[in-house]
């Protein structure tokens, strides 16, 4: 099986899937696709992904998954070690819990598209760093509290789950667009002990080749 993942070294959603592939030992290769010049709305791109969003990955024979969390647990169920999620059902639920956190409540408010929108409608960068930090504390002071209750060394217990793979990356662009963290100790420790891992440290964004062409 070849792996092509389509993305962008700074998004969050491709590096939650860098994370993943990591976590898996799978070889993969890159095409990236640049945001930033728009290039996820060409046509030759959305042949892949119809909603022009990113990541993508192609497993071959013509099929492309979307959707970093439909991937990610494609990969789970695909390549079962490590696994992502806990053994036990009520451990899934958390972790798939704190995962949405992020994917579904906090990122979407924050990305690209959202931002872009809100500065076409007039809002200046200190009203747009507003918003994302807004939404991103909404959604951090929520896993504070889960992280507190069912963390370990990681997110939740002492191995890597699909929490850490999308909470790494938000502290990252947290961390980015300089949002104080300091409410969220437990939280950052960590998401700061999980991107010491070899896979977390191998998919951070300075080390994808299109980070020498921003």
């Amino acid at each position: 099986m070849t792996l092509t993942l389509f993305g962008y070294w700074r998004a969050a959603a491709p590096y939650r899937v860098r994370i993943g592939l990591a976590l898996k030992g799978l070889a993969y290769d890159q095409a990236p696709v640049n945001l930033l010049k728009g290039e996820q709305r060409q046509a030759a791109y959305r042949d892949l992904n119809p909603q022009g969003l990113t990541p993508a990955l192609a497993i071959g024979d013509g099929v492309v998954l979307t959707q970093s969390l439909a991937i990610l647990e494609w990969l789970d169920e695909t390549f079962p070690e490590p696994a992502l999620l806990p053994a036990d059902p009520l451990g899934r639920a958390r972790v798939r819990s704190m995962a949405q956190v992020v994917a579904c409540d906090i990122h979407p408010l924050n990305n690209v598209r959202v931002t872009g929108e809100l500065a076409a409608r007039g809002q200046d960068e200190a009203a747009r760093k507003a918003w994302m930090a807004r939404w991103l504390a909404e959604g951090f002071t929520a896993l504070e509290a889960a992280v507190a209750a069912h963390g370990g060394t990681y997110a939740y217990g002492d191995t890597p789950t699909l929490a850490d793979v999308c909470i790494v990356p938000q502290v990252y662009g947290a961390r980015r667009f300089n949002i104080d963290l300091s409410p969220y100790p437990t939280l950052v420790a960590a998401a700061d002990r999980a991107a010491d891992h070899p896979a977390f440290a191998a998919a951070h964004p300075s080390l994808q080749p299109d980070a020498a062409d921003a």
